[in-house]
Formats: C-alpha cells, sequence, structure tokens
C-alpha cells in the first residue's frame, strides 16, 4: 500500500484572491484596522506561520502576535465558508485534478489523503466546495491545525494512516503531490517521496532543483502519474 498525500491549493484547485480575502476581513474584525500588507501569494506556508508574519509585517506588536494569531486562527474556516460561491465563480478546478484524484482512488495500492498548509477546516471546505472530498480519506490528513512546521505533518498523516488501515508508512511508500516548494521541502524533511506539478507559482526546473523526485507539467495524465507514484498503481 502506498501513500499518496495530495497538496490542495495550486495543485487541484484554485481558489484566486479569496484565501487573500479571508485574511484581510479577520486581520481587521481581530486588530481593528485593515492590513496594509497581505500574505505572498502560492508559497505553501502553513496558515498559522502565514499568519504570523501577517500580524509581524503589519506592524502589531510581538507581545500581541501569539493571542491575535490564535483568534485569527479560530476565525478563518468560518469566513471561507462564507465564500464557497464565490470560490466557484473565481476560482477553479485544475486540469486533470479530479481525474487524477479518481485514478488514485481507484487503485487497490493506493491510499489518497492530504498534506496542507490549510487548517482541516479549509481544507476540508475546499474539496467539499469543488466536489473533490469523496476522493480522499481526509481523516488520516495532515493539516496546518495539527502543526504549524509542515514538514511534521508528513510524520502526522503516516501516523493516522497507519492506525486507521494497519499498514505501516514511511518514506519508501509515501507520496507527496504537490506544486511548490514548501511541498518537496515537507517531502524531503518530513519522510516522503515528492511529484512536484508545475501548476503553481514555481516552476517545473525550480520544482527539479529543490529536490523532487519526479516533476510534471500538470495532472491531464492519470497514467503518467500512476506510474510515477509506483509500481502496481497502475
Amino acid at each position: 500500500m502506498i501513500l499518496v498525500l495530495w497538496d490542495i491549493d495550486r495543485t487541484l484547485v484554485y481558489v484566486g484572491d479569496i484565501d487573500r480575502l479571508v485574511y484581510r476581513t479577520v486581520f481587521e474584525e481581530v486588530v481593528g484596522r485593515p492590513p496594509e500588507r497581505l500574505p505572498a501569494k502560492g508559497t505553501g506556508v502553513t496558515m498559522p506561520v502565514a499568519v504570523k508574519e501577517l500580524l509581524t509585517v503589519n506592524g502589531v506588536p510581538s507581545e500581541q502576535v501569539d493571542s491575535f494569531a490564535r483568534r485569527i486562527i479560530g476565525l478563518m474556516p468560518g469566513e471561507l465558508e462564507r465564500h464557497r460561491g464565490k470560490m466557484l465563480t473565481e476560482g477553479l478546478l485544475l486540469p486533470g485534478a479530479a481525474e487524477s484524484l479518481t485514478a488514485v482512488r481507484k487503485s487497490p495500492r493506493l491510499l489518497p489523503s492530504v498534506v496542507t498548509g490549510n487548517l482541516r477546516a479549509s481544507a476540508e471546505i475546499k474539496l467539499s466546495t469543488f466536489d473533490l472530498i469523496g476522493l480522499v480519506d481526509p481523516a488520516v490528513g495532515g493539516y496546518a491545525s495539527d502543526d504549524p512546521h509542515r514538514p511534521a505533518l508528513v510524520g502526522v498523516a503516516q501516523g493516522r494512516a497507519g492506525a486507521a488501515y494497519e499498514h505501516f508508512f514511511d518514506r519508501s511508500n509515501t507520496v507527496i503531490v504537490g506544486d511548490s516548494l514548501e511541498d518537496v521541502r515537507t517531502g524531503r524533511e518530513g519522510g516522503a517521496r515528492v511529484i512536484g506539478v508545475a501548476s503553481g507559482t514555481t516552476s517545473a526546473a525550480d520544482l527539479a532543483d529543490a529536490g523532487a523526485d519526479h516533476v510534471i507539467s500538470d495532472l491531464t495524465d492519470p497514467l503518467q502519474l500512476l506510474r510515477l507514484i509506483g509500481p502496481g498503481a497502475e
């Protein structure tokens, strides 16, 4: 059995500026003024890290950052929920995402789940909005709500999947599919092979240089993806 951990943003779906709208709205609600700067797009860092950076670059005193961050993080999924309709009109399901997810889901040797910088609630909102949540087992994923240090999320997912499916998972049978340098770092440091997908803001060359085991341009060839995941996955 191979554990396949999918990244979400810019790998499976693109939600436009909605995440940044959520950051802006919740920051203003908690801090009492609008932010002058917002997190960079497409970096792949976890939401708790991005929130603390958001507070710091917008001049929130260091002694208030932790308490404000907890409040902002607690409000973010609810604010995202309000924008489901906007996600469908302003965002998109990336080419081949549904087909590749389906191919992985149908393979008897593959266990699909998620490793993401999103909070679990936010991840499930995005996946369900685009009708993808039934193609993964979200209960055994790794989320920013588990640990803000993204490489640690591989071990979280491996532990959950191992307990649920009575199978041991380590680097030899865990694969991340993701678009960012953070996805590559997560696999290299956390204990998973990485298939980089050049569907985000990071080029194929940069994904390869960062150490991705394989790099593909997009998800439009599910059979290619299965072959790269490992022998017997097809």
